[in-house]
């Protein structure tokens, strides 16, 4: 089965499924490339990578599949020499998202485009994707707060109508708390011509999380993440006004209400972390999850994800939602 919009025209993949370019090792070349192989457009975020580690990433990525990809930039944490390199490997897709309010978007847009790239723009406010699509973008992703990671504060089924009305005829994605066909359906039902997927992701054999981080993802009752500054007092970064959604812990739990101590105690705190993170330690390491991850009960391939979300979507459009439809 294949559903197709004009996000599959205009980046030339077979299946509107998106794998979000997720940075700080949650992402991989063997992930991206069978997410692509799969007919979806798989993505790894560089972010943090020197210029020599971008080159080999890519390289990686195209070594295993000769599919469409993306990589991904947070803007504001954007190293010159690092996009240098990757606008030299001219990957299909750059991906951006997180700039300053201040930081321009038309200068980044523009290289990418002249490198032949195509370029999506991920935001959680109607007016960010405005100013995305004013500055180029070929595509937008409307992220909802459900979502694992760095979100904004309102919901994928408000926000995603709203951001398709405003960046009409743009195609849009929908990003944070879908996780399987239904997901799917949802979103093209609201306007979007795809979706953007995390945590989903994250739970499959390429991914390249600690195996006690997926097993979380899967004791997960959807219930058990929270919106916290937490994670980012504690690494010393702090995002340009998101907040992250991670999964309630011990870590999280012993720093609640306690976030003046967390400040005066950050280097510590980050070398818990770390610590924690090499170790597998779910219970002390930050684990950025959405609350999709209620729907999530097994790590198959990344492939068979992609599959399945097609086939269960392609369902509920083909028979399942035309048969509550009558006529008068």
């Amino acid at each position: 089965m294949v559903i197709h919009t004009a996000f599959c025209e205009l980046l030339g993949v077979e299946h509107p499924i998106v794998l979000g370019g997720m940075a700080g090792g949650h992402t991989s070349a063997p992930l991206a490339a069978a997410v692509s192989e799969a007919g979806g457009l798989g993505g790894m975020g560089i972010t943090g990578l020197s210029a020599g580690q971008v080159r080999e990433s890519i390289a990686a990525i195209r070594a295993a599949t000769d599919k469409p990809f993306l990589v991904n930039f947070l803007l504001f944490l954007t190293a010159e020499d690092a996009f240098a390199a990757a606008l030299e490997e001219a990957p299909p897709v750059l991906s951006f998202a997180w700039p300053r309010r201040d930081q321009e978007l038309g200068p980044y847009f523009e290289r990418a485009h002249q490198a032949g790239a195509k370029v999506m723009f991920m935001a959680g406010e109607v007016d960010e994707v405005q100013r995305g699509a004013e500055a180029g973008a070929d595509v937008i992703v409307a992220q909802g707060t459900e979502g694992g990671g760095h979100v904004g504060w309102m919901a994928s089924l408000p926000l995603l109508p709203m951001v398709v009305d405003a960046v009409n005829p743009l195609p849009v994605l929908a990003a944070g708390g879908i996780a399987d066909g239904r997901g799917l359906a949802a979103a093209l039902a609201l306007g979007a011509q795809g979706v953007l997927l995390g945590t989903r992701f994250l739970a499959t054999e390429e991914s390249p999380l600690h195996g006690n981080f997926k097993a979380a993802i899967l004791e997960s009752d959807g219930h058990d993440t929270l919106l916290s500054e937490i994670p980012d007092l504690a690494s010393g970064l702090v995002w340009p006004g998101g907040m992250a959604r991670a999964r309630r812990n011990v870590f999280i739990e012993r720093w609640a209400g306690r976030e003046w101590e967390l400040r005066a105690q950050q280097a510590r705190a980050a070398r818990e972390l770390a610590e924690a993170r090499e170790a597998g330690d779910a219970d002390n390491a930050t684990l950025y999850t959405g609350q999709d991850a209620g729907l999530i009960n097994d790590l198959p391939p990344a492939g068979e994800v992609v599959r399945r979300m097609v086939e269960e979507a392609a369902q509920l459009l083909e028979s399942g939602l035309p048969s509550l439809v009558r006529r008068q």
